[in-house]
């Protein structure tokens, strides 16, 4: 099973570093890594440049923002799965990756996902939320129950029956396309109990109270789209979630 990772990146040099070194850590040898730049003016190109030999597929250009550049890589991606590893993330582990090909191997599933800590964006290090995703049901995503985006590693074949990140929901298009293929298509899912993404705090989705009323709002549309029964109540338990994960 080949795996392909997708990274989008625009002005990350001070720690896309980080990224790449642990995906070029994993001990899982059938990796395909695609690097999508929105045409940097950091350093970062100057980074992509030293492991160049690790990067199966390296693009730089103007995009119209993250999800745009993750769609371009879907687009050129040829693994069997494939998962997205934002450029400030990183891998906790050497692992991760046949942990994952390991669980589509052993269960008859079309995505695998698992936990992730919110870590100091200083120094990668010091753990500030800690996200545990749960078994997915129904019943939880009515609950506001979503599993972690950097963790959702989904077959390929998934987005060519129902569809790339759909653009205009700003921060949430993560969100859009995890609640369409889960509670609306209804893909098999299973949840891998393991740290598998460390994530820096302070990203592209912590855009102040401006920002968190967008996403708020953005948030709310998706349900509602999505056609759940009770999408105000869903996304305030959404919200509240987040409370839990705090150390």
């Amino acid at each position: 099973m080949k795996i392909t990772i997708v990274t989008p990146v625009f002005n990350c040099g001070a720690y896309i570093n980080n990224c790449i070194a642990s995906v070029i850590s994993q001990d899982y040898a059938s990796v395909e890594y695609i690097v999508i730049d929105g045409g940097s003016v950091d350093n970062t190109l100057a980074v992509l440049e030293q492991y160049r030999e690790f990067i199966t597929c390296l693009v730089s250009e103007k995009d119209e923002g993250m999800y745009d550049a993750i769609n371009k890589g879907l687009k050129l991606a040829t693994g069997d799965v494939v998962g997205i590893l934002n450029a400030d993330d990183y891998f906790s582990g050497p692992d991760v990756i046949s942990a994952i090909a390991n669980c589509f191997n052993r269960m008859d599933c079309d995505a695998v996902y698992g936990n992730l800590n919110y870590v100091s964006r200083r120094d990668g290090q010091s753990v500030q939320r800690r996200w545990r995703s749960g078994i997915f049901s129904t019943r939880s995503v009515l609950r506001g129950w979503m599993p972690a985006h950097p963790t959702f590693y989904v077959r390929r074949s998934v987005y060519a029956q129902f569809g790339f990140y759909k653009p205009g929901y700003g921060t949430c298009g993560d969100f859009e396309l995890m609640l369409r293929f889960l509670y609306v298509y209804k893909i098999r899912a299973f949840f891998l109990d393991k740290l598998l993404v460390n994530m820096r705090t302070g990203g592209r989705s912590s855009g102040g109270i401006k920002g968190r009323w967008k996403s708020m709002k953005n948030d709310y549309r998706i349900l509602v789209e999505a056609g759940l029964p009770r999408p105000l109540f869903t996304l305030v338990l959404k919200k509240l979630k987040k409370l839990c994960q705090f150390v």
